[in-house]
């Protein structure tokens, strides 16, 4: 029997790249409870209000929503809201700390994925952005939309 590996996108945060610009990842796991992963698993997760925080050595997200998997145990719900930890060796750690203490750099999570049948968060070390420079990122999406349509029609005539 081989390691299963499905790689499945459970959420993805897209307001990440609207608001940040995205200098370096890094791939943690998290510490999930009960039916936390089951709930994970059928895509009853929001991280668009996460945030990260590094509290004694150790990473924390904050305001990731789990919502509670119906087919579990009713008697014990765990709140959807509740600061889960997520596992990073020692060095990425102190890294990533020491570079969020410059100013205008955050640590935001990505995306939720599961790989090798364990559930993976893909933080990121963002630097805000500034409202000029997202109405330019606005611009560059929107041109290359136009440059996809006209091809798109260029090649439609050609046929």
């Amino acid at each position: 029997m081989g390691k299963k590996s499905d790689g499945k996108q459970l959420a993805q945060n897209k307001k990440a790249s609207h608001d940040y610009f995205i200098e370096d990842t890094y791939e943690a796991g998290i510490v999930l409870m009960g039916t936390e992963i089951k709930a994970l698993r059928t895509g009853k997760a929001n991280i668009s209000d996460a945030f990260a925080t590094i509290r004694n050595g150790e990473m924390f997200i904050h305001n990731m929503h789990i919502s509670p998997f119906e087919q579990g145990n009713r008697h014990n719900p765990t709140d959807p809201t509740r600061t889960r930890k997520l596992l990073l060796h020692k060095e990425q750690i102190h890294k990533l700390l020491g570079l969020s203490k410059q100013d205008g750099y955050a640590i935001v999570p990505l995306k939720i994925y599961v790989k090798n049948g364990y559930a993976k968060l893909l933080i990121g070390l963002g630097k805000g952005k500034k409202q000029y420079d997202k109405r330019e990122s606005a611009a560059k999406k929107d041109a290359q939309r136009d440059i996809q349509r006209a091809l798109r029609e260029k090649q439609k005539v050609a046929r």
